[in-house]
C-alpha cells in the first residue's frame, strides 16, 4: 500500500507540474505560452522575461517528469521546491499565508509533499527501480 500511495502522490503532483510548465511554454491547458508568460514575468520585474519563462516552464516540466517517474526523484523534488520558492518570493509572499488571498499556503503544501516524498523515497513503482 505504501508504494501505491507514493505512486499516486508522485503522479498527481508531478503531472500537474508538467501541465503548469506546458501552460507557460506552449499555451496548453489555458496557459499564455512563452510570449505571454515572458510578458507577465517582465511586468513583475523578472527580466529577461523570455529566459525566466523558459527556466520556469522548463523547471516545471523537467521537475514534474522526474518526480512523477521517480527517476532522479531528489532532482525532481528540488526543481519543484525551487519553483515554489521563486513563486513565494516573487508573487505570493506579499499576500500572506492563505491561498484565498493569493498567499503561500498552496506553495508550502507542494514544498512539503516534494521534500517529504524525496526523503521517504519514490517507492517500488519508479522508473529506475
Amino acid at each position: 500500500m505504501l508504494d501505491t500511495g507514493l505512486l499516486i502522490i508522485r503522479l498527481i503532483i508531478g503531472l500537474l507540474f508538467v501541465g503548469h510548465g506546458a501552460q507557460k511554454l506552449f499555451g496548453w491547458f489555458g496557459g499564455h505560452g512563452l510570449k505571454g508568460t515572458a510578458g507577465w514575468l517582465e511586468s513583475i520585474g523578472m527580466k529577461p522575461g523570455a529566459v525566466m519563462a523558459l527556466l520556469a516552464g522548463g523547471g516545471e516540466i523537467l521537475g514534474g517528469l522526474l518526480f512523477a517517474s521517480g527517476a532522479w526523484l531528489v532532482v525532481g523534488a528540488a526543481l519543484i521546491v525551487i519553483t515554489m520558492l521563486v513563486a513565494i518570493f516573487t508573487v505570493h509572499g506579499k499576500n500572506g499565508l492563505w491561498a484565498t488571498s493569493g498567499g503561500i499556503e498552496y506553495n508550502l503544501v507542494l514544498i512539503a509533499v516534494a521534500v517529504g516524498v524525496a526523503m521517504i523515497g519514490g517507492g517500488q513503482y519508479t522508473l529506475l527501480n
